[in-house]
């Protein structure tokens, strides 16, 4: 695996007094624009904001549940939006597609440039939609958090113990899959 892609994690312990440029803040969001888009329809937007600005401080104003504890502490919060066609289903699913391909590359152009990128669901979306004047046929479904990693010292005890815990995910032998559902594509390997 590619240490880009092996080096990605979600942290929640920011550096608050860490920044970043624009044209590194511009360079994350483009890596965005160039991700691969069905049919070519490009449905992904972003609302970007920078610590200091007025669309971080409203970014920062929509976040709920325990991301008003540690994302505030970022660098930059990127609002990532595509279209909302629930009448056209396939055009629906896979703009949320091209949205999550967006993010996976903004988050590994972030890695490489130094950051750690954090996607959450956990912000009140008609909040964002009234304050960034979103249009009706939009969907804001991820808030991307950018900034880089604190000493852990200088955390308080929850974030640190979560950022401390080990990264896991399922052994591919229990996610892929050949000849039929539930029989391993390559074995038994993590």
């Amino acid at each position: 695996m590619h240490e880009l892609i092996e080096s990605r994690w979600s942290a929640r312990g920011y550096d608050p007094g860490a920044s970043i440029s624009v044209h590194d803040l511009e360079t994350i969001v483009d890596a965005g624009r160039w991700a691969p888009t069905w049919g070519r329809l490009q449905p992904v937007r972003f609302v970007v904001g920078k610590r200091g600005d007025d669309t971080f401080d409203t970014l920062v104003g929509t976040l709920t549940r325990g991301n008003a504890g540690w994302a505030p502490r970022s660098a930059a919060l990127i609002l990532v939006c595509t279209s909302d066609r629930p009448d056209d289903p396939k055009e629906h699913t896979y703009a949320a597609v091209d949205l999550g391909l967006a993010v996976a590359q903004m988050s590994l152009q972030a890695v490489a440039l130094g950051f750690n990128a954090h996607p959450m669901a956990g912000f009140d979306t008609a909040a964002a939609v009234r304050a960034f004047d979103i249009p009706s046929d939009q969907r804001p479904l991820v808030l991307l958090a950018i900034g880089v990693p604190a000493d852990p010292a200088t955390l308080p005890d929850e974030i640190r113990e979560r950022d401390e815990q080990p990264r896991s995910r399922l052994p591919l032998s229990e996610v892929a899959f050949a000849g039929q559902w539930g029989t391993p594509a390559f074995g038994e390997r993590d």
